[in-house]
């Protein structure tokens, strides 16, 4: 009972009072099995991190390499804000206000290219931008540490790396706006990871309201919505919308690509396209 309320709650986003009449029970009685069941996924199920395996990760750079022939490149990285509404006394409100003036948190994830989820921070207020949270997350050091090395794809919004390509802000010739299209369609997967994550998880999508919990019970949720997406990606589940499937098409990357070789500069992938 208690799992089938809190996936009620997690993808559909209703009224407290709305889950627990369907089920029978009160209000708070929802409240406190949502987050009871929220903390025993994180803990149980950790299916949230890069691959070790210096093979899972050549196979991660031949399906991003399929895309649109950027070589070494092991995730696309992104931000997203999901609304939140419940504030505890000690928090700054005001620290909450994205730039879109709303409450929210915002959301740093990297994906790979079939839309699973590599990487998450879900702790920085919606007023923080995607480069003070990457500067101040964890992820550089995960990157910089993985075997046989790699680097992320970023939007404008980040800044130049020697892990994180990010697109020519004034492409000058052909080889650059060549490479600025194919680190777009290549970094996209991010993109599409979070709409299909918000179509299964309508409670982080703003027409199912807001998250109505103190800032840190909202990252539990949050946390949870990722995992049971990977769990999602992992097992095929179709994705539905009303009545009708949606197909995700998560293995639609052919995998008899040719390791490619590592580049330091997007100087030198722009010449490579």
């Amino acid at each position: 009972m208690q799992v089938l309320v809190t996936l009620r709650y997690l993808s559909k986003g209703d009224f407290f009072s709305e889950v627990g009449d369907l089920h029978g029970i009160s209000r708070p009685s929802v409240s406190r099995i949502i987050h009871n069941v929220c903390l025993a996924i994180n803990t149980k199920v950790k299916n949230i991190s890069f691959p070790d395996n210096p093979r899972d990760l050549r196979e991660i750079k031949n399906h991003f390499h399929a895309i649109a022939r950027i070589p070494n490149c092991v995730g696309a990285v992104d931000g997203t804000l999901i609304p939140i509404k419940g504030m505890s006394g000690l928090e700054d409100i005001y620290a909450y206000v994205c730039r879109k003036s709303f409450h929210a948190l915002n959301i740093q994830a990297v994906s790979n290219a079939r839309m699973r989820f590599l990487h998450l921070n879900a702790c920085f207020p919606g007023s923080s931008h995607d480069a003070f949270v990457l500067s101040n997350s964890g992820l550089p050091t995960r990157i910089t540490s993985l075997p046989e090395g790699g680097w992320l794809l970023g939007d404008s919004g980040y800044p130049l790396k020697n892990w994180l390509i990010t697109p020519f802000a004034t492409p000058r010739n052909d080889e650059e706006r060549k490479f600025n299209d194919a680190h777009g369609r290549t970094r996209v997967v991010v993109e599409r990871a979070f709409g299909v994550l918000k179509s299964r998880f309508r409670c982080l999508h703003k027409s199912g309201g807001s998250l109505p919990f103190s800032s840190l019970k909202c990252s539990r949720v949050i946390e949870t919505c990722f995992r049971l997406h990977n769990m999602a990606i992992d097992q095929r589940v179709p994705l539905r919308e009303g009545s009708r499937v949606v197909n995700v098409n998560h293995n639609a990357i052919c995998n008899d690509i040719a390791q490619p070789t590592a580049q330091q500069t997007r100087q030198c992938i722009a010449e490579l396209l």
